[in-house]
Protein backbone atom coordinates (compact mmCIF):
# COMPACT_ATOMS: atom_id res chain seq x y z
CA UNK A 1 0.00 0.00 0.00
CA UNK A 2 1.05 3.33 -0.89
CA UNK A 3 0.87 6.27 1.79
CA UNK A 4 1.30 9.54 -0.34
CA UNK A 5 1.62 11.48 2.47
CA UNK A 6 3.39 9.17 5.20
CA UNK A 7 7.10 8.55 5.39
CA UNK A 8 8.77 7.01 2.75
CA UNK A 9 12.32 5.31 3.84
CA UNK A 10 15.03 3.19 1.61
CA UNK A 11 18.46 2.36 3.48
CA UNK A 12 21.14 -0.10 2.87
CA UNK A 13 24.21 0.05 5.27
CA UNK A 14 26.73 -2.50 6.04
CA UNK A 15 28.52 -3.69 8.87
CA UNK A 16 31.38 -7.08 9.33
CA UNK A 17 28.38 -8.92 9.75
CA UNK A 18 25.19 -7.45 9.31
CA UNK A 19 23.44 -5.97 6.49
CA UNK A 20 20.19 -3.43 6.96
CA UNK A 21 18.49 -3.24 3.41
CA UNK A 22 15.12 -2.00 3.69
CA UNK A 23 12.61 -0.70 1.28
CA UNK A 24 9.07 0.91 3.34
CA UNK A 25 5.75 3.01 2.81
CA UNK A 26 4.33 3.70 5.81
CA UNK A 27 1.51 6.03 6.90
CA UNK A 28 2.01 9.62 8.21
CA UNK A 29 -0.37 9.07 11.37
CA UNK A 30 -0.61 6.20 14.18
CA UNK A 31 1.58 3.54 15.57
CA UNK A 32 3.73 1.83 13.30
CA UNK A 33 5.78 -0.77 14.83
CA UNK A 34 8.76 -1.83 13.96
CA UNK A 35 9.00 -5.69 14.92
CA UNK A 36 11.18 -8.59 15.32
CA UNK A 37 14.00 -10.37 17.26
CA UNK A 38 16.82 -9.07 19.07
CA UNK A 39 19.57 -8.32 16.59
CA UNK A 40 17.14 -7.81 13.63
CA UNK A 41 18.01 -4.35 13.06
CA UNK A 42 15.41 -2.13 14.74
CA UNK A 43 17.50 0.11 16.63
CA UNK A 44 19.28 0.76 13.65
CA UNK A 45 16.84 1.72 11.17
CA UNK A 46 15.56 4.23 13.98
CA UNK A 47 19.11 5.43 13.68
CA UNK A 48 19.14 5.86 10.24
CA UNK A 49 16.01 8.11 9.94
CA UNK A 50 17.13 10.12 13.32
CA UNK A 51 20.69 10.51 10.83
CA UNK A 52 22.21 9.07 13.72
CA UNK A 53 23.60 6.31 11.43
CA UNK A 54 25.18 7.22 8.06
CA UNK A 55 23.24 4.60 5.18
CA UNK A 56 22.86 4.74 1.34
CA UNK A 57 19.35 5.90 0.76
CA UNK A 58 16.16 8.20 0.66
CA UNK A 59 13.58 9.26 3.64
CA UNK A 60 10.64 11.70 2.54
CA UNK A 61 8.58 12.32 5.97
CA UNK A 62 5.32 13.66 5.70
CA UNK A 63 6.31 15.06 1.82
CA UNK A 64 9.46 16.59 2.86
CA UNK A 65 12.93 15.52 1.83
CA UNK A 66 15.25 14.50 4.88
CA UNK A 67 17.35 12.48 3.28
CA UNK A 68 17.98 12.10 -1.11
CA UNK A 69 20.82 10.44 -2.53
CA UNK A 70 24.19 12.46 -1.23
CA UNK A 71 21.90 15.16 0.45
CA UNK A 72 21.66 14.66 3.64
CA UNK A 73 19.55 17.30 6.68
CA UNK A 74 21.99 16.72 9.88
CA UNK A 75 20.65 15.35 13.15
CA UNK A 76 19.76 18.75 14.22
CA UNK A 77 17.40 19.53 11.14
CA UNK A 78 15.16 16.67 11.40
CA UNK A 79 11.79 17.80 13.07
CA UNK A 80 11.52 14.46 15.70
CA UNK A 81 12.30 13.44 18.45
CA UNK A 82 13.78 10.37 20.24
CA UNK A 83 12.55 8.17 23.25
CA UNK A 84 15.26 5.86 24.09
CA UNK A 85 15.03 2.67 26.70
CA UNK A 86 16.21 4.68 29.24
CA UNK A 87 14.30 7.90 30.20
CA UNK A 88 18.16 10.00 30.42
CA UNK A 89 15.80 12.55 32.48
CA UNK A 90 18.31 15.62 33.90
CA UNK A 91 18.47 14.65 37.45
CA UNK A 92 18.76 17.82 39.16
CA UNK A 93 15.84 19.30 37.47
CA UNK A 94 12.35 18.80 38.38
CA UNK A 95 10.06 16.44 36.49
CA UNK A 96 8.21 20.01 35.34
CA UNK A 97 11.55 21.35 34.20
CA UNK A 98 12.47 18.31 32.36
CA UNK A 99 9.11 18.47 30.97
CA UNK A 100 9.87 22.08 29.63
CA UNK A 101 13.31 21.84 28.64
CA UNK A 102 12.55 21.18 24.75
CA UNK A 103 9.68 23.20 24.69
CA UNK A 104 11.21 26.16 25.57
CA UNK A 105 13.67 25.96 23.01
CA UNK A 106 11.14 26.25 20.33
CA UNK A 107 10.18 29.23 18.39
CA UNK A 108 6.49 30.03 19.41
CA UNK A 109 5.12 29.95 16.21
CA UNK A 110 6.15 26.35 16.19
CA UNK A 111 4.71 25.02 19.22
CA UNK A 112 1.78 22.45 18.14
CA UNK A 113 2.10 20.84 21.61
CA UNK A 114 1.48 22.47 24.96
CA UNK A 115 2.10 21.38 28.41
CA UNK A 116 -1.23 21.10 29.67
CA UNK A 117 -1.86 18.63 26.61
CA UNK A 118 1.06 16.47 27.77
CA UNK A 119 0.11 16.88 31.83
CA UNK A 120 -3.45 15.48 30.48
CA UNK A 121 -2.18 12.83 28.14
CA UNK A 122 0.41 11.17 30.38
CA UNK A 123 -1.35 11.61 33.68
CA UNK A 124 1.69 14.12 34.50
CA UNK A 125 0.02 16.08 36.84
CA UNK A 126 0.19 15.17 40.52
CA UNK A 127 4.31 14.18 39.54
CA UNK A 128 5.36 17.87 37.99
CA UNK A 129 7.49 19.12 41.63
CA UNK A 130 8.72 15.62 41.92
CA UNK A 131 12.59 15.08 41.32
CA UNK A 132 13.27 11.84 38.96
CA UNK A 133 14.49 10.23 42.07
CA UNK A 134 11.16 10.29 43.15
CA UNK A 135 9.56 8.84 40.54
CA UNK A 136 9.10 5.21 39.50
CA UNK A 137 9.94 3.23 36.20
CA UNK A 138 7.40 3.48 34.51
CA UNK A 139 7.01 7.79 35.89
CA UNK A 140 9.95 8.38 34.52
CA UNK A 141 9.32 7.11 30.83
CA UNK A 142 5.93 8.78 30.65
CA UNK A 143 8.03 12.34 32.04
CA UNK A 144 10.45 11.20 29.11
CA UNK A 145 7.38 10.69 26.51
CA UNK A 146 5.79 14.14 27.40
CA UNK A 147 9.41 15.89 27.22
CA UNK A 148 9.53 14.35 23.56
CA UNK A 149 6.46 15.79 22.60
CA UNK A 150 6.79 19.46 24.19
CA UNK A 151 9.52 19.73 21.16
CA UNK A 152 6.13 19.49 18.61
CA UNK A 153 7.88 17.04 16.38
CA UNK A 154 6.37 15.98 12.61
CA UNK A 155 7.96 12.44 14.08
CA UNK A 156 8.35 10.75 17.12
CA UNK A 157 10.73 7.89 17.78
CA UNK A 158 10.27 5.25 20.58
CA UNK A 159 12.72 2.63 20.83
CA UNK A 160 11.37 -0.07 23.21
CA UNK A 161 10.33 2.90 25.74
CA UNK A 162 8.88 -0.05 28.18
CA UNK A 163 12.03 -2.67 28.27
CA UNK A 164 13.48 -1.74 31.35
CA UNK A 165 10.35 -1.60 33.08
CA UNK A 166 9.00 -4.53 35.15
CA UNK A 167 5.45 -5.70 34.38
CA UNK A 168 3.03 -4.03 36.81
CA UNK A 169 4.85 -0.84 35.39
CA UNK A 170 4.39 -1.74 31.56
CA UNK A 171 0.64 -2.47 32.55
CA UNK A 172 0.57 1.01 34.09
CA UNK A 173 1.93 2.91 31.19
CA UNK A 174 0.29 1.22 28.48
CA UNK A 175 -3.17 2.85 28.67
CA UNK A 176 -1.50 6.53 28.31
CA UNK A 177 0.67 5.12 25.28
CA UNK A 178 -3.09 4.39 24.08
CA UNK A 179 -4.11 7.58 24.58
CA UNK A 180 -1.53 9.35 22.87
CA UNK A 181 -2.05 6.73 19.94
CA UNK A 182 -5.96 7.85 19.83
CA UNK A 183 -5.28 11.50 19.85
CA UNK A 184 -1.86 12.43 18.19
CA UNK A 185 -1.94 12.81 14.69
CA UNK A 186 1.88 12.99 13.95
CA UNK A 187 3.27 9.98 13.03
CA UNK A 188 5.15 7.11 15.27
CA UNK A 189 7.69 4.51 15.06
CA UNK A 190 8.21 1.81 17.97
CA UNK A 191 10.56 -0.97 18.13
CA UNK A 192 9.68 -3.54 19.93
CA UNK A 193 9.99 -7.30 19.99
CA UNK A 194 6.81 -8.07 22.71
CA UNK A 195 4.13 -8.96 20.59
CA UNK A 196 1.86 -7.86 23.72
CA UNK A 197 2.76 -4.22 23.22
CA UNK A 198 2.43 -4.43 19.27
CA UNK A 199 -0.75 -5.87 19.80
CA UNK A 200 -2.09 -3.38 22.67
CA UNK A 201 -0.65 0.15 20.29
CA UNK A 202 -0.01 -0.21 16.86
CA UNK A 203 -1.77 0.39 13.99
CA UNK A 204 0.73 -1.00 10.99
CA UNK A 205 3.40 -2.86 11.69
CA UNK A 206 7.29 -3.64 9.70
CA UNK A 207 8.48 -7.16 10.89
CA UNK A 208 12.30 -7.33 10.22
CA UNK A 209 14.50 -10.54 10.14
CA UNK A 210 18.18 -9.86 9.48
CA UNK A 211 18.32 -6.42 8.46
CA UNK A 212 15.41 -7.12 6.05
CA UNK A 213 11.49 -6.26 6.19
CA UNK A 214 9.78 -9.68 5.83
CA UNK A 215 6.35 -8.12 5.86
CA UNK A 216 4.76 -4.85 6.34
CA UNK A 217 1.02 -3.80 6.62
CA UNK A 218 -1.92 -3.18 8.69
CA UNK A 219 -1.63 -4.75 11.77
CA UNK A 220 -4.81 -7.15 11.45
CA UNK A 221 -3.98 -7.63 7.95
CA UNK A 222 -0.67 -8.38 8.07
CA UNK A 223 -0.89 -10.78 11.56
CA UNK A 224 -3.79 -12.67 10.03
CA UNK A 225 -1.38 -14.05 7.00
CA UNK A 226 0.14 -17.43 7.07
CA UNK A 227 3.15 -16.92 4.94
CA UNK A 228 5.71 -15.34 7.10
CA UNK A 229 8.27 -16.99 9.69
CA UNK A 230 6.69 -15.16 13.08
CA UNK A 231 3.89 -17.59 12.35
CA UNK A 232 5.96 -19.94 13.44
CA UNK A 233 6.23 -18.71 17.10
CA UNK A 234 3.65 -19.72 20.08
CA UNK A 235 2.15 -16.37 20.06
CA UNK A 236 0.92 -15.75 16.48
CA UNK A 237 -2.57 -14.22 16.50
CA UNK A 238 -4.89 -11.91 15.39
CA UNK A 239 -5.91 -8.37 16.58
CA UNK A 240 -9.58 -7.79 17.21
CA UNK A 241 -11.27 -4.08 17.57
CA UNK A 242 -14.43 -3.61 19.07
CA UNK A 243 -16.84 -2.12 21.73
CA UNK A 244 -17.78 -3.72 25.24
CA UNK A 245 -21.65 -4.05 24.91
CA UNK A 246 -22.51 -5.99 27.72
CA UNK A 247 -21.28 -6.64 31.68
CA UNK A 248 -22.28 -9.60 33.03
CA UNK A 249 -20.87 -8.64 37.30
CA UNK A 250 -22.54 -11.87 38.38
CA UNK A 251 -19.58 -14.30 36.66
CA UNK A 252 -17.14 -11.52 35.92
CA UNK A 253 -17.61 -11.37 32.01
CA UNK A 254 -18.08 -8.94 29.47
CA UNK A 255 -19.42 -9.17 25.78
CA UNK A 256 -17.21 -7.34 23.14
CA UNK A 257 -18.79 -7.33 19.63
CA UNK A 258 -16.61 -6.69 16.19
CA UNK A 259 -17.98 -6.15 13.28
CA UNK A 260 -18.88 -10.03 12.66
CA UNK A 261 -19.67 -10.93 15.77
CA UNK A 262 -19.10 -11.20 19.73
CA UNK A 263 -16.82 -12.68 22.19
CA UNK A 264 -17.21 -13.08 25.71
CA UNK A 265 -13.83 -12.38 28.10
CA UNK A 266 -12.86 -11.88 31.34
CA UNK A 267 -14.02 -9.01 32.93
CA UNK A 268 -11.35 -6.23 34.41
CA UNK A 269 -12.48 -3.13 36.61
CA UNK A 270 -11.35 -0.89 33.76
CA UNK A 271 -13.76 -2.20 31.54
CA UNK A 272 -17.16 -0.14 31.29
CA UNK A 273 -20.23 -0.44 29.06
CA UNK A 274 -19.53 2.03 25.23
CA UNK A 275 -15.82 1.63 25.91
CA UNK A 276 -13.81 0.44 22.42
CA UNK A 277 -11.51 -2.37 23.54
CA UNK A 278 -8.68 -4.10 21.27
CA UNK A 279 -8.19 -7.91 22.22
CA UNK A 280 -5.82 -10.13 21.08
CA UNK A 281 -6.25 -13.51 19.98
CA UNK A 282 -3.93 -16.15 19.74
CA UNK A 283 -3.77 -19.22 17.35
CA UNK A 284 -3.24 -21.54 20.41
CA UNK A 285 -6.69 -20.43 21.97
CA UNK A 286 -8.70 -21.72 18.62
CA UNK A 287 -9.74 -25.20 18.04
CA UNK A 288 -11.82 -26.35 15.22
CA UNK A 289 -15.41 -28.20 15.18
CA UNK A 290 -17.25 -29.45 12.16
CA UNK A 291 -20.27 -28.47 14.28
CA UNK A 292 -21.45 -26.51 17.53
CA UNK A 293 -21.21 -27.76 20.53
CA UNK A 294 -23.17 -26.32 23.62
CA UNK A 295 -22.47 -29.00 26.19
CA UNK A 296 -18.69 -27.72 26.84
CA UNK A 297 -17.10 -24.93 28.82
CA UNK A 298 -15.85 -22.80 26.31
CA UNK A 299 -18.23 -20.06 26.06
CA UNK A 300 -17.07 -18.35 22.64
CA UNK A 301 -19.05 -20.77 19.58
CA UNK A 302 -18.28 -18.82 15.94
CA UNK A 303 -19.53 -20.06 12.97
CA UNK A 304 -16.59 -19.38 10.20
CA UNK A 305 -15.25 -20.91 6.96
CA UNK A 306 -12.08 -22.31 6.96
CA UNK A 307 -9.46 -19.95 4.29
CA UNK A 308 -6.00 -21.23 3.96
CA UNK A 309 -4.18 -24.17 5.65
CA UNK A 310 -0.22 -23.88 5.92
CA UNK A 311 1.08 -27.40 6.76
CA UNK A 312 3.43 -28.79 8.83
CA UNK A 313 4.74 -25.39 9.96
CA UNK A 314 6.30 -27.01 12.61
CA UNK A 315 6.67 -30.47 12.83
CA UNK A 316 3.48 -32.17 13.18
CA UNK A 317 1.39 -28.51 13.49
CA UNK A 318 -0.43 -26.66 10.99
CA UNK A 319 -1.60 -23.11 10.66
CA UNK A 320 -5.21 -22.71 9.91
CA UNK A 321 -6.80 -19.15 8.89
CA UNK A 322 -10.39 -18.79 9.29
CA UNK A 323 -12.49 -15.96 7.97
CA UNK A 324 -15.82 -15.35 10.59
CA UNK A 325 -17.42 -12.46 8.38
CA UNK A 326 -14.82 -10.86 6.68
CA UNK A 327 -12.96 -10.84 10.47
CA UNK A 328 -9.84 -13.85 9.82
CA UNK A 329 -8.44 -15.63 12.59
CA UNK A 330 -5.47 -18.18 12.84
CA UNK A 331 -5.50 -21.35 14.72
CA UNK A 332 -2.79 -23.54 15.36
CA UNK A 333 -3.80 -27.16 15.49
CA UNK A 334 -2.37 -30.69 14.87
CA UNK A 335 -1.76 -31.50 11.11
CA UNK A 336 -3.67 -34.71 12.11
CA UNK A 337 -6.54 -32.89 13.21
CA UNK A 338 -6.61 -31.29 9.75
CA UNK A 339 -6.13 -34.85 8.52
CA UNK A 340 -9.47 -36.41 11.04
CA UNK A 341 -11.43 -33.04 10.35
CA UNK A 342 -10.69 -33.32 6.88
CA UNK A 343 -10.36 -29.61 6.75
CA UNK A 344 -10.33 -27.57 3.32
CA UNK A 345 -10.95 -24.12 2.21
CA UNK A 346 -14.42 -23.36 1.88
CA UNK A 347 -15.44 -25.96 4.70
CA UNK A 348 -17.77 -24.48 6.68
CA UNK A 349 -16.57 -24.95 10.77
CA UNK A 350 -17.14 -23.35 14.03
CA UNK A 351 -14.44 -21.95 16.06
CA UNK A 352 -14.28 -22.12 19.63
CA UNK A 353 -12.42 -19.65 21.59
CA UNK A 354 -12.06 -19.92 25.55
CA UNK A 355 -12.76 -16.59 27.21
CA UNK A 356 -10.35 -16.84 29.99
CA UNK A 357 -7.83 -16.94 27.45
CA UNK A 358 -8.58 -13.42 25.74
CA UNK A 359 -6.69 -10.36 26.71
CA UNK A 360 -7.65 -6.91 25.84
Amino acid sequence: MTHPDGIQARFRCHYENFTLDVDLNLPGSGITAIFGHSGCGKTTLLRCIAGLQAAQGQLIVLGQPWQTGSHSRAVHQRPLAYVFQDTTLFPHLSARKNLLYGYRRIPAEQRRIHPEQVYDWLGLAPLLDRMPARLSGGERQRVAIGRALLTSPSLLLMDEPLSALDQQSKQDILPYLERLRDTLAMPVLYVSHSTGEVARLADHIVMMDRGQVVAQGPLQETLARTDHPFLLESDAGVILDGKVTEVDAQWQLCKVEFNDGALWLRHHKHLTTGMAVRIQVLARDISIALQEHQDQSVQNLLPATVDQIAGEVTPGTSLVRLRAGNTAFLSRVTSRSVHQLQLYPGLRVWLQIKSVALAD
